[in-house]
């Protein structure tokens, strides 16, 4: 039978799950604490971004709980199969752990995480949070790797798992690559109060790589789900193929669009 969530037996081990359960509790209580603390940071309230990040790790580790949980036994189990998950695990939750606590310190600081180099603390974190960022986006292609073998999954969903994780790390090294080099979202100067996207936050007056970003990042999760629903409705995983391209090039033409200085939207 086909699984990825509520067929599969529960996972003995279930480190992810605490990812999940973690980032969630930082998610609440900042929004909590931003309710008293109302100060900015480059004209954004300090903990919007720690807010942000609190919530795509719940994202990030909850697609991958789901995916170890429905594994069978002997894959969760197995002595190399095991031991794969085990090191990605551990890797990825110190990483999680690394960039979420330095995130919100800046934030209580009304600093800047990102981009900040101005001295050498400062520029050694920045390094380690680019490390963590590489080890969270390289994790998932091992626990994909693990899934790949295991019958559990249907046919199109081993082919989703697998491309979502390559495709995700792939066009995220790109993206987060270039935002790196850049030191900046932007590509251009936003004049002050310049108009952004609703809710988004994203730029609608200059290049802002933050939309091709975003589907970098959630490759992970759409095609997993269009494999699932692949095997589901009888098709073949040809269809994952198909829409990993055409997430790969809306992904690329919102990365050169944002190199051209072009916003998503302007306003």
């Amino acid at each position: 039978m086909t699984v990825l969530m509520s067929d599969a037996p529960r996972a003995t081990r279930a480190p992810f799950d605490v990812a999940v359960a973690t980032s969630a509790a930082f998610f609440v209580l900042i929004l909590i604490w931003a309710g008293f603390d109302t100060r900015a940071y480059l004209e954004a309230p300090v903990w919007l971004k720690p807010a942000k990040f609190a919530m795509s790790f719940v994202v990030h580790f909850a697609t991958l709980a789901l995916i170890v949980r429905a594994m069978s036994p002997d894959r969760r189990s197995g002595r190399s199969s095991g031991r794969v998950l085990v090191v990605t695990e551990a890797v990825m939750v110190t990483a999680f752990l690394t960039e979420m606590i330095y995130i919100t310190y800046q934030a209580a600081r009304a600093e800047g995480s990102h981009y900040n180099i101005g001295d050498p603390f400062h520029a050694a974190m920045y390094g380690v949070m680019g490390l963590g960022a590489v080890l969270l986006v390289v994790g998932p292609v091992a626990v994909a790797a693990v899934a790949w073998r295991d019958t559990v999954f249907g046919p199109a969903t081993r082919v989703g798992l697998v491309a979502g994780a390559v495709v995700s790390c792939i066009l995220t090294l790109i993206v987060a690559g270039t935002l790196s080099g850049l030191e900046s979202h932007f590509v251009g100067v936003p004049a002050p109060g310049a108009a952004t996207i609703p809710l988004l936050g994203w730029s609608a007056a200059v290049g802002d790589l933050r939309p091709a970003h975003f589907m970098s990042l959630h490759a992970l999760q759409v095609l997993p789900l269009v494999g699932l629903w692949a095997d589901r409705t009888g098709r073949a995983g040809r269809v994952v193929f198909a829409v990993a391209v055409i997430w790969t090039a809306i992904t690329m033409a919102l990365f050169a669009q944002a190199m051209m200085g072009l916003p998503l939207i302007r306003l």
